[in-house]
């Protein structure tokens, strides 16, 4: 039989005609397929999965209630377009109250997203043009990046390393990509890093932009996600960052609501109000009931401050483990992910070229699984999502990445 005439008509984009041909096997299918085998291969250990990127836990009861009370109310079963006022309204309540936001106007300044990595690819519609120039920070999540250069654009990358505390090298970018720029993306708390920005790093992000006129994407999933000494930090809390830019937040980690979709674009009039018009070609709105309960969590955002604490304290065994074995880990300040820096192979003999050859070597040996990343360095992300009831099954996980990889012998 012929092949059929559709694969000639799929997207340049996505392949073209060679779409579904390509024998290249993606990061998360290896570690999928990995997993698989390991499992096969030893059938009596139980993975130790370090490398989920959501939330382990049930969202909040008070959520929950919430949603089954709106699902229940005629008056929401219809189509929520760009968004309630409810929703709107908690979102500039919470910027204020726990990121010292003012000011924000929920009509104009605030619209919701069904979900952030939807938000992140409209942004790239609503703005990029062919030979437009998006900087993306690496490693880093690619979203943004595939939009612009589908949309016939370019992207610039910007090395994250140990050397500028992983944050972006604004001064060493070309003055001829520079010119061509249009959309500077940033992600604090980073993923997979787990770095966190500073009031001076946005000062000079924001300056930079205005001398160039470039505009601000700051992706904050993880903004109220944070440890220690260093309180949730906001772009927008620092003055001019709303002239250059906007700050799209998810509801999906702050509130474990991953499966819920829900997140808000807020900041920039402009930049909102371009981004609702791509949006209202691309959806219909998020169920209204899920957006009350939203609102709900917002309300509350001690919700979040108890899921910070168990990372937290996660982090400190986590770090704890691997630095009894000879890892540098160091715990981040935001965000559920730990990166480590690879060690070059083990006195057994083992060598370990790249954080593929490591993660590969975790899963495969010990069935401990995480994610590399050989984008600037070699390193891998551990996140402490993994699935545990109380701490004392967090102890007995981290006890057991201690067993079996203690007799390894690491070479750093």
């Amino acid at each position: 039989m012929a092949e059929s005439y559709i694969q000639d008509l799929i997207a340049d984009r996505i392949g073209g005609n060679k779409f579904g041909k390509g024998t290249v096997i993606y990061k998360f299918e290896k570690i999928k397929r990995a997993k698989a085998a390991a499992m096969a291969a030893h059938p009596g250990m139980t993975i130790i999965d370090m490398g989920v990127g959501e939330p382990d836990a049930m969202a909040d009861a008070g959520i929950i209630n919430t949603l089954c009370t709106e699902a229940n109310k005629w008056e929401n079963r219809n189509y929520a377009d760009n968004g309630i006022p409810a929703f709107k309204e908690a979102v500039v309540r919470y910027m204020e109250k726990v990121f010292g936001v003012k000011g924000l106007d929920p009509t104009t300044e605030v619209n919701h997203s069904i979900g952030s990595k939807p938000a992140l690819a409209m942004m790239a519609q609503a703005f990029i043009n062919p030979g437009d120039v998006t900087l993306m920070t690496v490693p880093g999540y690619p979203i943004m990046g595939t939009m612009t250069k589908w949309l016939g654009g370019e992207v610039y990358d910007m090395p994250l390393t140990p050397d500028n505390k992983f944050l972006p090298d604004l001064d060493s970018i070309p003055k001829a990509i520079v010119k061509k720029a249009k959309l500077l993306y940033l992600n604090y708390p980073n993923n997979p890093t787990g770095a966190t920005a500073t009031k001076a790093f946005f000062k000079k992000v924001i300056q930079f932009a205005k001398d160039h006129n470039i505009i601000v994407i700051h992706d904050a999933a993880y903004a109220a996600l944070t440890f220690d000494d260093y309180k949730p930090l906001s772009f927008l809390s620092i003055q001019g960052a709303k002239s250059v830019g906007v700050e799209i937040q998810s509801i999906s980690k702050a509130f474990n609501m991953t499966g819920w979709r829900m997140a808000y674009v807020v900041g920039n009039e402009k930049v909102v109000s371009a981004f609702a018009a791509v949006k209202d070609n691309n959806d219909s709105g998020q169920f209204k009931a899920i957006q009350l309960a939203a609102a709900y969590g917002l309300d509350h955002p001690e919700i979040t401050e108890v899921t910070s604490d168990k990372y937290s304290r996660r982090h400190d065994m986590l770090v704890d483990v691997l630095g009894s074995l000879g890892f540098k880990a160091k715990k981040p300040k935001g965000s559920f992910y730990l990166y480590v820096s690879i060690p070059k192979g083990t006195k057994s003999g083992a060598k370990f070229k790249t954080a593929e050859d490591f993660s590969q070597f975790l899963i495969k040996e010990k069935l401990i699984s995480t994610v590399p990343w050989d984008d600037a360095g070699n390193f891998v992300r551990f996140s402490v999502t993994f699935l545990a009831i109380d701490i004392n099954e967090e102890k007995a996980i981290m006890d057991e990445i201690y067993n079996r990889l203690k007799d390894v012998e690491f070479v750093f």
